[in-house]
């Protein structure tokens, strides 16, 4: 078959990619079906900018392979790719670019994020270390970025903002501090190696840079934060070992002790019986960055317009095209790789909604052969996709954005919900009463099973809970300068209130749990004062993907000034863990309660299916008035209100008052 009947696009290939060991023999291994030569550089050093080049030669399947004896460990590589040129075509043999399938890279703080791959020997004591297959109905997830956890000084951390500073026990934040919280679940904000460093603000770049979007006029820090620009999908981000740097034109990962350091954050995760997730971003990737899938084959691996730019309807650019045959066998490959090589339990998957459906059950079905517990949650939405449900059919779980937006509400000016008395669209109470039951299917939701239902009141992404409430309740304004940040942090009692209803709400409603860090204390993400030309310093930020700073960095003194908050949160996750009524129970366990006031509702909670107590769970949404109900038949005791979660005050009365913009969880006694 001649070369110009090949369909390129068909090409597929099994054979294991990147740099394996095979017949004492290292092997290097990259699919570029269109590419007309390859070559592997070869270095002594990361910061060479010359190797030894080899030609590597290319199979039926559009494998270019190269086999090297020796010990090799230590070396770094890369690849010079060739190929077809105009149409806006991107080989570029001039650019060195680090293999996709690197175990680890060595990385330029440059906004190309020039890398190399970095051989190296991966074992690892694990020590009987295992998954914990936690069920999806008891996990209790804290949404977190892995350097905002222990950056701060009143942390107590010694290695602050690194894999080892999540090792270290009886210190003020970190590991301690979610053990004390009582959650059982980490979701790490993106981890995989990505693009740290924006291209210069208000400057020009050169034409060849992948810069369609212009100059850059909206990131003055010129940072990518939270990590949501992945460039190598099987090797740790070496900003978060313990050498990490960000300044300019330094190197990160040089030794690879990103790799050892990883696994001994999840051991010592995994030793507090905290599951590990991560967020993995399969939908796009940087603009900036020499990305090696924009070099190896632009075509291939990327959505494109007619013009033969890129496609951006995730809203960053560079849309992958994940049903393109060896890019869908890569995110299972890098699933797998995860899984096996660093025990991680779970993945929640960024704009799952742009991961083609062939995909998706391939990864269902690759992670489950090696787990079967394995923890999957979708990102329902993204690409202009939006679908609640659909993942559940895979058995998977969804953020549920129902039950965010009815409790909280979808904005703090015209679309406030439940807690603040809004009791109309999802906020109404025969929604109300759908979410408390897992949001299921067969109640008009959109769940197969109560455990698919992510319950969750924010994430990263938007306001904080607490600055929602800030600004809902109208105490502050998102324009305003915040001068006294301690000032400003302090609840004052109605927005304390605020905070302990929805998480009420939250946490005795069926479904999984997830927490976004800070949201027990009522954290509030204010602008850090910095020298980035932003004009919005000591503002609410709704948007702090990009700032590597005290407005992301957790200030665990604020958790000391809203304890009391901090406390009603770890009650409701002990109660919650505690007994399985609230995790556990289908329809047929809740018998709803009625009362005069039409802000307020409550329900029966039986414990007969789960052979635990029967409880009564009663809220009241109204800001002014009391909420009556008529109790069943027995004797009663309020072990939560709207102070405490181990209230244990008995009751002699038929009926009940709840306080305006307030709880209570009652048990049979």
């Amino acid at each position: 078959m001649s070369q110009k009947t090949i369909n390129f696009y068909e090409l597929y290939s099994d054979k294991p990619l990147g740099c394996n060991i095979e017949n004492n023999k290292f092997v290097f291994r990259l699919f570029a079906p269109r590419a007309t030569s390859v070559k592997l550089i070869l270095f002594d050093s990361p910061f060479n900018e010359t190797g030894h080049e080899y030609q590597m030669k290319k199979d039926k399947d559009g494998v270019w392979e190269l086999s090297l004896e020796g010990n090799l460990y230590g070396k770094y590589y890369g690849y010079k790719v060739d190929g077809p040129g105009g149409n806006r075509e991107t080989f570029n043999p001039d650019i060195i670019i680090a293999d996709p399938y690197s175990k680890a890279v060595a990385s330029k703080n440059t906004y190309h994020h020039e890398s190399k791959s970095l051989i190296i020997n991966t074992n690892y004591n694990w020590e009987g270390d295992k998954w914990l297959n936690i069920s999806y109905e008891d996990l209790i997830i804290y949404e977190m970025h892995i350097k905002d956890m222990t950056a701060h000084p009143s942390s107590n951390i010694q290695n602050k903002g690194s894999y080892p500073g999540l090792t270290e026990l009886n210190k003020t934040g970190g590991l301690s501090y979610l053990k004390e919280l009582g959650i059982n679940a980490v979701e790490l904000l993106p981890c995989q190696d990505f693009g740290n460093i924006e291209i210069p603000y208000n400057k020009k770049t050169p034409e060849h840079e992948f810069n369609e979007w212009g100059i850059n006029t909206w990131n003055p820090y010129e940072k990518n934060h939270w990590g949501y620009m992945t460039t190598y999908f099987f090797a740790p981000e070496s900003y978060y070992a313990s050498d990490g740097t960000i300044e300019r034109n330094k190197y990160n990962g040089t030794d690879g002790r990103q790799v050892k350091e990883f696994k001994d954050m999840v051991k010592a995760l995994h030793k507090q019986k905290i599951a590990v997730i991560m967020d993995v971003v399969y939908n796009h990737v940087s603009n900036y960055d020499y990305n090696p899938y924009k070099y190896i084959d632009k075509k291939y691996y990327f959505r494109l317009n007619p013009d033969g730019t890129f496609e951006t309807k995730s809203g960053c650019g560079n849309d992958f095209k994940t049903e393109s045959k060896m890019a869908r066998r890569m995110i299972a490959d890098s699933i797998k790789y995860w899984m096996t090589e660093y025990h991680v339990d779970g993945f929640r998957f960024d704009l799952a909604t742009m991961i083609d459906w062939e995909t998706l059950q391939l990864i269902t079905t690759e992670a489950k052969k090696i787990n079967p517990d394995v923890i999957l949650i979708a990102e329902p939405w993204g690409g202009g996709g939006y679908n609640l449900g659909i993942f559940s059919d895979l058995g998977w779980g969804a953020w549920n954005d129902l039950i965010r937006n009815g409790v909280k509400g979808y904005n703090p000016y015209d679309g406030r919900g439940f807690i603040f008395n809004r009791l109309y669209g999802l906020s109404d109470l025969n929604h109300l009463k759908v979410y408390t039951m897992g949001t299921l299917r067969k109640h008009g939701g959109h769940f197969m099973k109560t455990g698919h239902s992510v319950n969750y009141m924010e994430s990263h992404d938007d306001l904080t809970l607490g600055d929602f409430i800030r600004i809902g309740n109208a105490d502050i304004s998102e324009n305003a300068v915040i001068k006294d940040m301690d000032k400003h942090v302090k609840l004052n009692p109605k927005q304390l209130k605020l905070n302990k209803l929805a998480a009420l709400f939250l946490l005795t409603s069926q479904g999984m749990i997830m927490l976004h860090e800070g949201q027990e204390f009522a954290r509030s993400k204010v602008i850090a004062q910095t020298n980035a030309p932003d004009y919005k310093i000591g503002q609410v930020d709704r948007n702090s993907y990009e700032k590597d700073n005290e407005t992301n960095w957790i200030n665990y003194n604020h958790k000391n000034i809203n304890i009391e908050l901090f406390n009603y949160y770890k009650g409701l996750i002990e109660l919650r863990k505690k007994h399985k009524a609230f995790r556990y129970s289908s329809d047929k366990s809740f018998t709803f309660l009625v009362s005069s006031n039409k802000s307020a509702f409550g329900y029966l909670l039986s414990g007969k299916e789960t052979k635990d107590n029967d409880f009564i769970v009663l809220m009241n949404g109204h800001h002014q008035d009391y909420a009556n109900f008529f109790l069943p038949k027995g004797k009663w005791s309020v072990i939560v209100d709207h102070k405490n979660t181990d209230a244990n005050r008995g009751l002699n009365a038929s009926t009940i008052r709840v306080p305006p913009v307030s709880g209570l969880v009652l048990v049979r006694q």
